[in-house]
């Protein structure tokens, strides 16, 4: 009764494929007409035809589980059959899994698949049919769920082929081997071997079409990864094939112990082989782009300090900035401008001030660093709590192609800094226009050693204070546009002219002093200056102002309210051997050099750039600096500002003209808690009370 059912419902399947064929085919008459043998036809044909079949993937199905399953079916399989291949005879062969066993959701078609797999006729124009009526089952479902069904039912064969290879001990095993034909393999182990071969093949390009839709759904941007749209066009040729091929292995099985059985296979060999191919090199340029595309992000987290390793981070930073990780790539050079080239690890636990620009009209931005460089090494070595030397100058010149000329314009500008020569990091180029906002203005940002950006525009503190600005942190420019509000509230409260100077962000000479004669001849200087043609080419505009000049009594009360304002300054208590010091902010530090210049017996001058407060001067050096104003003159033309030429020649006339003498200063109104509290040394008890407080530097004093 049971070979009558199995009869009945062959027949039924036979019959039920023929009639799917004429459906498909169109009837005889029109079958002659349509693709027959799809090795005599373009693939741009086979996808036109196959694509007809595809409809959008509302069948939702397990393909990792069933892949897993069928793959390990078929891998051991091929296992199995090398193992016959190399050793020439049928083994008794014990495989011990381990693993733990795979399950997966039943798919109720697969076993009428693998029977029209089975039942199609030798020849490529049956197995293209075949798999056209097989591709109208799956309609339904994604491209890698097709190839994978049909890999399943082809392993449901394969492997129960195999299954019987190893010598059985027992009867029915030996009697089903007999029936499989597999007592006779070993006279057909040429075919055998390139039938093993094709099936090898055809896994590789499952796996492919597998791989490819781990590509998709990561859900890359087509624009980001512009290769994904080629294999978009060949992934349903590429299942077309192997579904083709899994056919066609199918339905040879039963003959692989024929003795006379003879079918040439190398033309699927040699289409899976174009196929993939061609393939793969999309896919390898995929991988490529994507592997951008992640470089990009880990190098764009490292940039925004998400790194946690403190000691390397300005290494790991410049690293994800400039170094590109593919050995292909011409790697860009750091060149010490003075020397050869040198490693990242010259900026380990350093500061960096990182200037990016092209190389057209920055020569405001050259001679500026190159302001800085000269005074990073000069005296004194510390400011504001950091070393000088902990602070590089790294430059990253960005040009669209290096060519003779951009090369050119590099050597030309004769750096002592740090550079990045013949950047093309392409990588590098993106982040920077991404993450530091980069157009095409030059900027200079300060890189702190923990790969965080201080400031982001540095070149503003720079181009405003120069080496004052130092360390150039965001915190300084506030710190140095506030310091000097005492002065400016004070003073436009007794003179409100001075508040028109400083909206013109002109520059302002305010000076004052006790010796008329240098009043006189500094009054006639500056008015001298004012009029100098090469001012009024460089539309540099000077305006000055003497304290006094609208009613002398306003010198005495001004400088009153400087006396008291420095004696109400906090002041922080230090424990420990009983002494107290003055908390040095830079706000007191300026109020003491203001009140220490007033005694200079010349006088004293101020030259601000509206309210930034550029040069605090003695009387003969200010006075003697703005009359040789044409020998310094040449400096503006070389992009150098007015108040940078000003105070190096005034520091080349203080050296000259102001004797190096230790300051002192007297408080007539000092602060309360200015000392410690004395005792009365004639054994009362009481504390005694302090009429002033005289500060004197006895540095240098001789010893008697």
């Amino acid at each position: 009764m049971a070979f009558n059912y199995l009869l009945k419902y062959f027949t039924r399947l036979v019959n039920r494929t023929t009639n799917m064929s004429k459906q498909v085919c169109g009837g005889n008459t029109v079958q002659q007409k349509v693709l027959q043998n799809p090795f005599e036809v373009s693939d741009d044909q086979i996808l036109e035809k196959v694509y007809i079949t595809h409809f959008h993937c509302v069948e939702k199905y397990d393909v990792g589980s069933l892949y897993n399953v069928a793959s390990n079916v078929v891998n051991h399989s091929i296992e199995i059959a090398d193992l016959i291949i190399k050793n020439g005879q049928q083994i008794d062969q014990r495989r011990e899994e381990t693993g733990p066993l795979t399950s997966f959701p039943r798919f109720t078609a697969l076993k009428r698949i693998a029977c029209q797999m089975i039942y199609t006729t030798r020849g490529e124009q049956y197995a293209h049919q075949t798999t056209m009526l097989i591709l109208e089952q799956l309609r339904d479902y994604s491209w890698d769920a097709k190839a994978v069904i049909v890999l399943a039912a082809f392993a449901q064969e394969y492997g129960k082929f195999w299954q019987l290879a190893p010598i059985p001990r027992d009867k029915l095993g030996k009697s089903l081997a007999e029936l499989n034909g597999l007592h006779s393999i070993m006279e057909n182990i040429h075919h055998l071997d390139n039938f093993n071969s094709l099936v090898k093949k055809v896994m590789q390009v499952v796996q492919c079409i597998i791989d490819w839709k781990k590509l998709i759904t990561a859900e890359y941007n087509i624009k980001d990864v512009p290769s994904l749209t080629d294999t978009l066009h060949e992934i349903p040729v590429l299942a077309y094939w192997a579904i083709t091929t899994l056919v066609t292995c199918t339905s040879h099985i039963e003959f692989l112990g024929d003795k006379g059985y003879r079918y040439e296979l190398s033309k699927f060999d040699y289409k899976l082989d174009f196929i993939l191919k061609n393939f793969k090199d999309h896919q390898e340029k995929c991988n490529t782009q994507i592997g951008r595309i992640e470089d990009y992000s880990r190098r764009k987290d490292i940039i925004n300090a998400i790194q946690t390793d403190k000691e390397i981070e300005i290494v790991k930073f410049l690293e994800a900035l400039i170094i590109s990780s593919d050995s292909q790539d011409s790697r860009s050079m750091v060149y010490n401008g003075l020397g050869g080239q040198v490693g990242l690890g010259e900026f380990k636990n350093k500061y960096v001030l990182l200037f990016i620009s092209d190389l057209d009209r920055i020569e405001h931005e050259i001679q500026l660093l190159k302001s800085i460089d000269e005074k990073l090494k000069e005296e004194p070595k510390e400011l504001e709590g950091y070393r000088k030397e902990d602070f590089k100058i790294l430059w990253i010149p960005i040009v669209g192609v290096w060519d003779e000329e951009q090369k050119k314009k590099l050597e030309n500008a004769k750096v002592g800094w740090y550079v990045v020569k013949e950047f093309n990091f392409q990588t590098g180029i993106d982040l920077i226009r991404e993450v530091f906002n980069y157009k095409v203005n030059p900027m200079i940002m300060l890189i702190s050693p923990e790969g965080k950006v201080e400031n982001p525009d540095a070149k503003q503190i720079i181009s405003t204070w120069g080496i004052d600005g130092f360390p150039f942190r965001t915190s300084d420019h506030t710190r140095l546009t506030q310091q000097w509000n005492w002065f400016w509230t004070e003073i436009i409260s007794l003179s409100p002219t001075i508040r028109e100077l400083i909206k013109r962000d002109s520059y302002i000479f305010i000076y004052g002093g006790t010796n008329t004669k240098w009043i006189q001849d500094f009054t006639t200087a500056v008015e001298k200056l004012k009029k100098n043609e090469t001012l009024n080419l460089e539309e540099t505009t000077i305006e000055s102002y003497r304290l006094g000049r609208d009613s002398p009594k306003i010198v005495p009360r001004f400088w009153i309210t400087i006396d008291n304002l420095l004696a109400s300054r906090k002041l922080a208590r230090k424990g420990g051997g009983g002494g107290e010091e003055e908390v040095q902010d830079s706000t007191t530090r300026e109020i003491q050099n203001l009140l220490f210049l007033k005694q200079d017996p010349q006088g004293w001058a101020i030259l601000s750039k509206g309210s930034h407060v550029k040069v605090l001067g003695h009387g003969e050096a200010m006075l003697q600096t703005v009359k040789d104003f044409d020998s310094w003159k040449e400096k503006l033309h070389q992009e150098i500002s007015f108040d940078v030429a000003f105070k190096e020649h005034y520091e080349k006339c203080k050296d000259k003209s102001v004797p190096h003498k230790c300051e002192h200063r007297e408080f007539a109104n000092y602060p309360a808690d200015i000392l410690a509290h004395i005792p009365c040394p004639n054994k009362c008890g009481r504390e005694m009370e302090v009429a002033s407080v005289n500060y004197k530097c006895c540095h240098g004093r001789e010893s008697d």
